[in-house]
Order: C-alpha cells, then sequence, then structure tokens
C-alpha cells in the first residue's frame, strides 16, 4: 500500500499529526467518490443506473452536502487507526526482524495486513455508523451525527451490531495482502532496476498500483460487509440494502443469485478513480505539513523550500537540534558576557 514515510527529523506529535491531517484533507476532498462507492456497495437506489448518474441522483435527492454524508466519522476514525495500526506494525515488525535488523518483504506485507485488522477491530463502530449515515437519506435521517448513530444502533440493536460484518476484514486481509506481494515482488521487473533506485514518482504509481490490484482482491469482502452494516428490518427499506439476507455466506449466495457475481464489484470504478487523487493528495498534504515541522526544527531555512540549513546535521534527532542550539547560545551568551570584562 502507498503510506507517507515516516522522518526522524520530525517529533512523534509532528509526524502524527501531519500523517492526520493529510489524511483528513485527502478523506475530505475525495468524498464524494467514497460516497458513492459506499452507496453501490451497499446497493441503494441512487446507483442503479451506473456511476455517473449516481452523482445526478444523489444531488438531485440530497442536495450538495449530501456527497459528504458520513466524511465527519470517517476522519474522526483516521487518527486512532493510524495510532493503532503504527503501534501494532512496529510491535509486528520488532517481532520478527533477524539479528540484523532485516525483516522479507512477505513478512512486512503481513505485518501491515495484521496491524490493519487490529486497528479496524478498535475503530470498527465507527465505521458502521460511517456506513449507516451514508446509507440513509440526509434529508429524512434516521440518524443525526457520529454519537447519535452509534447510541441508537446500540440501544436498539445490541453491541454486536457494531461489529457486524468484521469477520469480513480479516477474511479480506489475505487477499488484500496477496494483492501487495503480487506486485511488490514484479517491481523489479516492471522497472528493470533494482527498487533502492526508484524515484519518488514511481514509488508513488507503486503505491497505486499496489492498492489498485489489492482492494481489487478484497473488494468482494469489502461489499458484503458494507450491505452488512448497514442492513436492519427496522430501517426504511433495510437499511438501503438490495439484498436481504441472514448472514455472512447467505449475503454472498443471495448477491450472486439474485443480482449476479458481478455484483460483488458494485463501486469499482468510484474505487479505482479515488486512488490517485487520494494518494496524491495524502503524499502532497503530508510533504507541506513536513515542511512546515522541518523548518520549525531547524532543519530547512524556508518552509516554502526543502534547502538545509546551513550547520545543521540532518541525521540528528529534532531534541539533539534543540540541544545543539540551546548550547551554542549560552556559549555565545558567555562569551558576549566575557568580552564586557
Amino acid at each position: 500500500m502507498a503510506t507517507v514515510k515516516p522522518d526522524d527529523r520530525l517529533t512523534r506529535s509532528q509526524g502524527f499529526m501531519c500523517v492526520g491531517f493529510a489524511g483528513v484533507f485527502s478523506k475530505t476532498v475525495t468524498s464524494p467518490l467514497e460516497l458513492v462507492k459506499i452507496k453501490s456497495q451497499v446497493g441503494t437506489f441512487h446507483c442503479k443506473k451506473g456511476f455517473l448518474h449516481s452523482f445526478l441522483v444523489v444531488y438531485q435527492n440530497e442536495g450538495l452536502r449530501g456527497f459528504w454524508k458520513g466524511n465527519l466519522v470517517s476522519c474522526l476514525r483516521l487518527f486512532p487507526y493510524s495510532a493503532v495500526h503504527l503501534a501494532t506494525y512496529k510491535h509486528i515488525v520488532h517481532l520478527h526482524m533477524d539479528e540484523l535488523g532485516y525483516i522479507s518483504q512477505w513478512r512486512a506485507i503481513l505485518a501491515g495486513g495484521l496491524a490493519g485488522v487490529s486497528a479496524a477491530l478498535a475503530t470498527y463502530p465507527l465505521e458502521v455508523a460511517e456506513t449507516r449515515l451514508i446509507a440513509q437519506n440526509c434529508r429524512e435521517p434516521t440518524y443525526r451525527g457520529v454519537v447519535h448513530t452509534l447510541s441508537k444502533i446500540y440501544q436498539t440493536e445490541g453491541l454486536r451490531t457494531l461489529y457486524s460484518g468484521f469477520s469480513l476484514t480479516v477474511l479480506g486481509a489475505f487477499p488484500f495482502s496477496i494483492g501487495c506481494y503480487a506486485v511488490y515482488v514484479n517491481l523489479d521487473k516492471l522497472w528493470r532496476e533494482p527498487q533502492f533506485q526508484f524515484t519518488p514518482l514511481q514509488n508513488f504509481i507503486n503505491g497505486c498500483l499496489a492498492a489498485g490490484i489489492a482492494q481489487t482482491f478484497s473488494y468482494p469482502f469489502e461489499t458484503v460487509k458494507r450491505k452488512m452494516q448497514a442492513q436492519n428490518p427496522r430501517l426504511p427499506h433495510y437499511g438501503g440494502a438490495d439484498v436481504h439476507f441472514t448472514g455472512m455466506l447467505d449475503c454472498f449466495r443471495q448477491v450472486i443469485r439474485n443480482k449476479g457475481i458481478l455484483t460483488l464489484w458494485s463501486g469499482i470504478t468510484a474505487n479505482m478513480i479515488k486512488i490517485v487523487p487520494y494518494f496524491g493528495l495524502l503524499f502532497s498534504c503530508f510533504e507541506m505539513c513536513k515542511q512546515v515541522c522541518l523548518y520549525r526544527n531547524g532543519y530547512i531555512v524556508s518552509p516554502l523550500s526543502y534547502k538545509l540549513a546551513p550547520g545543521v546535521d540532518q541525521s540528528m534527532g529534532p531534541t539533539e537540534v534543540e540541544e545543539v542550539k540551546r548550547y551554542l547560545k549560552n556559549r555565545s551568551f558567555q562569551s558576549q558576557q566575557g568580552s564586557r570584562w
């Protein structure tokens, strides 16, 4: 998967905030595509006539703000998800490193998949709330906001519903990891040069390609998961789901029998189109935030460029740079005091 690379010149809090802000910005900009994708997966009436017509139907029935339904809860979920994912990934990687600190590519990808499952478990109720908010009509809402959605689901349907379809997250992690691995083991053949020589543009293309293939492999699991999250007999139109079912296997069966096997990839067009702008905005916004932090930490001369500050060792951490600055400032002050005497 395409992810931003950590920089040791940032503090832990700065790195977390840069990733968080970049994620929120990219999610918000691409929210209309995400909304159409999820509505297509659930099977609401908005998406019966194809990808482009879905935007028109959403606008006619819910207005412009309808394209950003569920975006707030999606952004709120990003912070705990990123924190749990990073902590779990580091722990798993540390367990599988050899004496020289090396870990195989397959183990690293598998660690990423397991970290994703752990992060999803911690934040899954927010994902269910996002699906419910998106599937409903915002002009005739059943749910009003994140807290009301979570509390109403818990009170009327129980805690188990807040984890409806979670097993599909676990099952989908395996084809997702296989897709990532299939891309990364063939990158040398694709570019005809070793991976350590890849440019930032090549790494961006690699990340988008891995995301596209991995998500295509795991997409049927996500489609069924969204249907399970949305369905509720107490809601209008059963929550918007286009098939009625009693469980995970029955959902697969009903979709294939009544809608055709290709319905398991409903919304894949919106998902594929979203990948490039999402990761492009994620990377560029992260780099802009990182430049501001590097400037504040004294590594570069301006937040508008990457020109390195003269005399600053770029291999030092921010705390060490600050200590060196303080030492030089004190020594300069002492020399000035001595010259006066």
